[in-house]
């Protein structure tokens, strides 16, 4: 099969690679000259045989915008788009709705698995119509983990983004409760070996896991996490999950508060925390530090 593949980076690049051992054909495009088999859009529509199917790696919001409109204009009744990119699922729905005008098909698919995909696959969600999710299930069996498990015709457009925006949400609160767990054995003074301790948990846990073997590997590398800076960005997705549990009157009460530690995780110096301390100084004469 051909695949016409826009966004070369970290994930595309390896995306790329992976789908060329499976045996298909890829063109690949990105800004990035150095990395492009083809130097426009254009050029690498042109160099596929109709019906086309592109798959769209780059940033969510404008950038995935910009190229949707582009293509948009480029391709042909029949075609294909898929986004596996990080878009919202709100935006699927009017990828969709803008290419079908032009009888252009439409799939989104959330793709996980970051540096370890080439080896080991990429767990995939996509979403959109069967007809359509039928002709680019060559490239998801070619992506995705050998075995039984790991891809997912989650349903309509939409459904592939939304299913790894929630799987993001699980995966900020997952790292949250080792985060927690490992500041506190550090901070007693009874457990004299942490790394060794999370190590023992890869086998016979109930909390063993893919991210546990990447804790233990993080601290096989630097023991006490010495040489980070306790800052922690936020994807789009986490703020989206929280969104999203508003909209629908769903608790989700330890995600959310995964993502607010990395917004604290940014601050030097709590404006938050000096009301509390103002406050406990004002009702009960609680000593307060000056800077």
């Amino acid at each position: 099969m051909e695949l016409g593949l826009v966004g070369l980076g970290k994930m595309g690049g390896n995306m790329r690679e992976r789908i060329r051992r499976a045996g298909h054909t890829v063109i690949g495009y990105d800004r990035s000259p150095d990395l492009a088999d083809v130097h426009s859009l254009r050029e690498l529509v042109d160099s596929l045989q109709a019906p086309r199917v592109v798959w769209v790696m780059v940033p969510a919001g404008a950038a995935t915008q910009s190229t949707v409109d582009e293509l948009a204009e480029l391709l042909s009744i029949g075609d294909i788009v898929v986004d596996g990119g990080n878009s919202r699922w709100t935006d699927d729905e009017k990828h969709a709705a803008e290419l079908a005008a032009k009888g252009i098909g439409f799939v989104d698919c959330g793709v996980s698995g970051g540096v370890w995909g080439l080896e080991n696959g990429y767990a995939l969600m996509y979403g959109g119509e069967k007809d359509h999710v039928s002709r680019v299930q060559p490239i998801f069996d070619a992506l995705k983990p050998e075995g039984d498990f790991g891809a997912v015709h989650a349903g309509k457009v939409g459904a592939g983004h939304f299913a790894k925006m929630v799987h993001n949400g699980i995966e900020y609160a997952m790292m949250q409760a080792y985060a927690e767990g490992w500041e506190l054995l550090e901070k007693v003074d009874s457990v004299t070996d942490v790394r060794e301790v999370f190590r023992s948990w890869q086998e016979g846990t109930v909390i063993r896991s893919w991210l546990l073997d990447l804790a233990v590997n993080a601290l096989d590398q630097d023991e006490h996490l010495e040489q980070l800076r306790g800052f922690a960005q936020d994807s789009g997705e986490g703020r989206w999950t929280v969104e999203a549990a508003i909209d629908n009157a769903v608790p989700l009460p330890a995600i959310t508060a995964s993502l607010f530690a990395r917004f604290a995780s940014r601050q030097d110096d709590s404006p938050q925390m000096k009301m509390i301390a103002a406050l406990r100084n004002q009702f009960g004469g609680h000593a307060v530090e000056k800077k």
